[in-house]
């Protein structure tokens, strides 16, 4: 009996919207998490936890989601992704844990909640800069002896994924200005403009770098780039991403755009999104295993595609369904305690 459906597509593009969503919406309360720190007084602190307050463990929903995916429908893909990037992995997972204690804490710990709050803080920068790291080993590619992981544990370090580590810093910086600016008003909301405009400067110069520096360092995607025809067909995301940048700069002057700010953040990270998966496709061990190398049985994945398709429904009603019933601007005297 052949096989008339192609599973590999499907997963791919599961775990691909399961990735995104989780750097959208947990990657937003994370820059608010790091700006939260620049926040000058407590009525403020208050202020922009309660913006996320009601959504925030329900965002890294997609990060389990994500990791499990990986593991059934990819399984060699994670054996080789995992030892590669254990360290900042297990770095990032350590700083949400202790990111989620420093925000139960700070309203239950009075008397220490100026630590709570740094913690709050800092674990949200560290836990962004790992992600970063995580995202720059892997556009690079790993070392790999036959099926399995054969570089060092430090391998994952290198200045390329620094960088990477540094942009996506600012890259959830904006997101976070941009929401703090959806749900806020006031002193909150001018210094969210201001935060808004340094970082969407700092992550056009690493889109820049990072478009200069993968074709340089990888024949392959120089090819996919600039080889005619392909310049021509794949002009439209730098002239996007130019036009969105502009947009988005002048929103964020602009005490009356409220929606734009947060709107022109997704859609630049929707077009550097778009922009690794056209350099990468269809490899999912870059420079080693495609997608359909990497895959599990076509009977598992079909076996785990159905209760996927059950659950992919439940995340996306229960997470619309909070940001609809805690929609509007918040105060810091009506929130969570």
């Amino acid at each position: 009996m052949t096989q008339v459906l192609d599973f590999v597509p499907i997963w791919t593009l599961i775990l691909g919207m399961a990735v995104f969503f989780y750097v959208l919406l947990d990657g937003f309360d994370l820059g608010v998490g790091m700006l939260f720190g620049f926040a000058p007084d407590t009525a403020s602190r208050n202020t922009i936890m309660n913006s996320i307050a009601p959504i925030w463990d329900g965002n890294e929903t997609w990060l389990v989601f994500g990791g499990l995916g990986l593991l059934a429908a990819f399984p060699l893909a994670f054996a080789i992704i995992i030892p590669a990037t254990y360290f900042p992995i297990l770095a990032m997972l350590l700083a949400l844990v202790f990111r989620g204690v420093a925000f139960e804490f700070r309203f239950r710990d009075g008397e220490r909640k100026t630590f709570w709050d740094h913690a709050f803080s800092y674990g949200s920068g560290i836990a962004t800069f790992a992600q970063g790291v995580v995202l720059g080993s892997f556009i690079q590619g790993y070392e790999v002896t036959g099926r399995a992981f054969s570089g060092s544990s430090f391998s994952f370090l290198t200045p390329f994924s620094i960088l990477t580590g540094i942009a996506l810093l600012f890259g959830y910086g904006l997101l976070g200005a941009g929401w703090l600016i959806l749900k806020t008003e006031g002193d909150i909301q001018s210094a969210a403009r201001r935060h808004g405009r340094v970082c969407l400067v700092a992550v056009l110069v690493a889109i820049a770098i990072v478009s200069i520096w993968t074709p340089l360092t990888n024949l392959a995607v120089a090819d996919r780039w600039f080889a005619w025809p392909k310049t021509l067909l794949l002009a439209p995301v730098p002239i996007a991403t130019a036009a969105v940048a502009i947009v988005t700069w002048r929103a964020l002057g602009n005490s009356q755009a409220q929606v734009m700010p947060f709107a022109g953040a997704i859609l630049l990270f929707v077009l550097s999104y778009s922009g690794i998966a056209i350099s990468l496709y269809p490899m999912i061990v870059p420079h080693h295993f495609t997608l359909w190398e990497a895959a599990s049985s076509d009977r598992t994945q079909a076996f785990l595609l159905v209760g996927t398709l059950v659950l992919i429904p439940v995340i996306l009603m229960y997470s619309s369904w909070s940001y609809w019933v805690f929609r509007g601007k918040v105060r810091a005297d009506i929130g969570y305690h």
